[in-house]
C-alpha cells in the first residue's frame, strides 16, 4: 500500500477532469453541465475504489453508511419540500443531489485518508455546485444545502484511516483544532 500513488492518482484523475470542465464551461453551458456529470459520479466512486485498493474494509462500511444516508436525506428533502428549478423543469431543486453526492465523497476521503488527498475531490464538487446554478438547475441555497447534507452525512460516519486526524471545532464562538492519532 503506497499513499503516494493513491494521492497522485486522485490528483491526476481530478486534474484532468478539472481541465476538462474548464475548457467545455468557457464553450457553452450545457458543457459545464455535462462536466458537473462526470465529477458527480467520478467523485464518489474514487472514495469507494480507494477503500478496494487499500484494502480498506472499515471504510468501505463506513462510506456505504454516509452514502446512503446523505442520498435518503437528499431524496427525502426533495421529496417533501417540492421547490421549482430556476428553470421551471421540475419541482426537485432542493437540496442539490448532484452537490450532496459529490461533497459527500470529498468529505469521505477527506476524514478517512486527509486533508492532502481531499483538495482536488473539493474542487472538483465546488464545480459541480457551481455548474448546477450555473445551468440553471438549482438556486444557490439548494447547492449549500447539498454541500452540507453531503459533507455531514460523511463526517458523522467516518473515521481516519490509519494515523492522525485534523479535526476542526466550532462551538459557542469558541473555534479550535483537534488533532488525535489512531494507536
Amino acid at each position: 500500500m503506497n499513499r503516494k500513488i493513491v494521492q497522485n492518482t486522485l490528483y491526476i484523475l481530478l486534474l484532468v477532469f478539472l481541465l476538462t470542465a474548464t475548457n467545455m464551461a468557457n464553450a457553452e453551458e450545457s458543457n459545464t453541465e455535462k462536466a458537473g456529470e462526470i465529477l458527480h459520479v467520478l467523485i464518489p466512486a474514487i472514495a469507494y475504489g480507494t477503500t478496494f485498493y487499500l484494502h480498506d474494509k472499515e471504510g468501505r462500511n463506513q462510506f456505504y453508511q454516509s452514502f446512503f444516508i446523505n442520498l435518503g436525506v437528499t431524496y427525502g428533502l426533495k421529496l417533501s419540500i417540492n421547490k421549482e428549478r430556476p428553470d421551471g423543469s421540475d419541482n426537485n431543486s432542493f437540496p442539490s443531489r448532484h452537490t450532496s453526492a459529490t461533497f459527500q465523497g470529498a468529505a469521505f476521503i477527506q476524514k478517512r485518508y486527509g486533508w492532502k488527498y481531499a483538495i482536488p475531490a473539493y474542487i472538483g464538487a465546488i464545480f459541480v455546485g457551481y455548474g448546477r446554478v450555473h445551468a440553471d438547475k438549482h438556486y444557490v441555497e439548494d447547492v449549500l444545502a447539498g454541500a452540507a447534507i453531503g459533507f455531514v452525512s460523511s463526517y458523522c460516519f467516518t473515521t481516519p484511516f490509519k494515523g492522525v486526524s485534523v479535526t476542526p471545532i466550532a462551538d459557542n464562538g469558541t473555534y479550535s483544532l483537534t488533532i488525535s492519532k489512531k494507536w
